[in-house]
């Protein structure tokens, strides 16, 4: 009988795929951030509030492609073999990173160039997210899912320990190096995508047009005010409380540690998300998994205002990694309920939406950070934002009371009868 996920070998497969995408992605992202604020400070001479707000536009040139594709990404995840849309995707992340690798060797980065090729990354992100996500339900019972997310969540969380201390380093050897680095990954990735068995989703009505079957998604999470809950409290949470725009910042010109520190600050959070993410593949959470979401984002807000205020190293390392097991809470549990509560037929465009809501809050995140911190400081944007956080958890528990009220991860009656009735034959 088979108890855990790690003894099926298609997910063994996924396992590996996801842990090297995501420690090329989160090498290339700390280091472009980085690059795009010290170009700023040092070949264009902005002050650190202008150049703060130079970090945040960057979210939102890798969020602006993700806005637009995000349908198309799952629609395509719904319609077409799944992997093979995660590999191509991630060949276009692989020549972004080629194309990073070979700008840094031969010292052509400008401002223009930085942004452009962060909007390309953003554009492979849009696609990769669903399409990967959606084949994990399809390579596990749906009774090992919530071990299933578990891990694939500690494939994610430990790259992004590892990607961003890599990156930090190996920027520090020789700047062109983590991108080097990122392209290698990237194509392991696409290499262990490639045994694993193919993934097609549930054929698609032919009497719809495409573009009313990428909409669907959203009108489906729409109709079902659980997923649009859940959805959006992620949204809303980290678009005002994250603080990762910020770490530049704080790296450079308020806790003076540099490239080194910068990897360190952006691996804490995913250490304690990963340590998080170990004990629920081992225990997996049973009762009140809705509350304890809620719980977990306010945990959130408060310890992002911890780190605002922080001007010691060693207490920002702590904040930032309970800010990361807490996170993680709050993700174990929605990614979980989202999967649970979707019809397979619907997987990719809802994965698609959670993406675009992930994205949001991440890039538009480092945009509202940006203007924050050019009106009231780094410091007094990343505080205000942890106590946006916290308010935003307390507004969502009273405006979306099914979510406090979610004891289980059991799916409801009505995406059981949406499921049988996808099995019916035609």
């Amino acid at each position: 009988m088979t108890t855990s996920p790690l003894q099926i070998r298609d997910f063994q497969l996924y396992w590996v795929a996801r842990f090297c995408a995501v420690l090329a992605t989160m090498g290339m992202v700390v280091i472009i951030g980085y690059q795009v604020y010290d170009t700023a400070r040092a070949d264009y001479g902005m002050s650190i509030r202008e150049a703060s707000l130079i970090l945040g536009l960057l979210g939102a040139a890798q969020f602006v492609p993700l806005a637009i594709l995000t349908p198309v990404a799952g629609w395509a995840a719904d319609r077409w073999e799944r992997r093979t849309v995660a590999r191509l995707a991630n060949a276009v992340d692989l020549s972004v990173a080629l194309g990073l690798a070979l700008a840094t060797s031969n010292d052509w980065l400008s401002l223009p160039l930085l942004f452009g090729f962060a909007a390309l990354h953003g554009i492979a992100r849009v696609f990769v997210g669903p399409s990967m996500s959606a084949i994990a339900p399809n390579i596990v019972p749906p009774a090992l899912l919530p071990k299933a997310i578990a891990l694939s969540s500690i494939a994610w969380q430990g790259a992004t320990v590892l990607g961003p201390a890599i990156g930090g380093f190996l920027y520090a050897a020789d700047p062109a190096l983590p991108y080097w680095t990122a392209a290698a990954l990237l194509g392991v990735a696409i290499l262990t995508l490639s045994p694993i068995r193919r993934v097609v989703p549930p054929p698609m009505s032919r009497e719809l047009h495409p573009i009313r079957q990428m909409v669907d998604g959203l009108t489906y999470v729409r109709g079902h005010r659980f997923l649009l809950g859940a959805i959006t409290l992620d949204l809303f949470a980290v678009l005002l409380g994250g603080a990762t725009a910020m770490l530049p910042v704080f790296a450079r010109d308020i806790l003076h540690v540099g490239t080194e520190g910068l990897g360190l600050l952006r691996a804490a959070p995913a250490v304690g998300a990963a340590l998080v993410a170990a004990i629920f593949a081992i225990r997996p959470l049973h009762h009140n998994v809705g509350v304890k979401m809620l719980a977990a984002v306010a945990a959130f807000g408060l310890l992002t205002i911890v780190f605002g205020l922080s001007k010691s190293m060693p207490l920002s390392l702590f904040a930032l990694a309970l800010l990361g097991a807490a996170d993680m809470l709050s993700v174990y549990v929605r990614s979980s309920l989202v999967q649970l509560h979707t019809p397979d037929m619907m997987r990719g465009r809802v994965s698609a939406v959670s993406g675009l809501a992930i994205s949001a809050s991440n890039e538009l995140g480092e945009l509202q950070s940006g203007i924050a911190a050019a009106l009231l400081g780094p410091v007094g944007a990343v505080v205000a934002g942890g106590g946006a956080a916290v308010a935003i958890a307390g507004l969502w528990s009273y405006l979306f009371p099914e979510l406090r009220r979610a004891r289980t991860f059991d799916p409801p009656p009505t995406v059981l009868a949406e499921a049988l009735e996808e099995e019916k034959p035609a």
